[in-house]
């Protein structure tokens, strides 16, 4: 896997992802869809927009 974060993003794109956030909440689903600025869209049984400037960690 390419070591550049939007690179992982792409490579991720589909699969099963957990998203830790600054607050500490935690969001797990399909990683649907991102930006340059690293927002996300999760998919699932609802689908989620995670603001970039939030997200602490990205697990696939």
């Amino acid at each position: 896997m390419p070591g550049r974060p939007l690179d992982v993003l792409e490579e991720t794109l589909g699969d099963e992802v957990t998203v830790h956030l600054k607050g500490g909440e935690v969001y797990e689903g399909v990683l649907d869809g991102y930006d340059q600025h690293m927002n996300l869209v999760l998919g699932g049984e609802n689908t989620t927009i995670i603001r970039g400037d939030n997200v602490v960690s990205i697990q696939p």
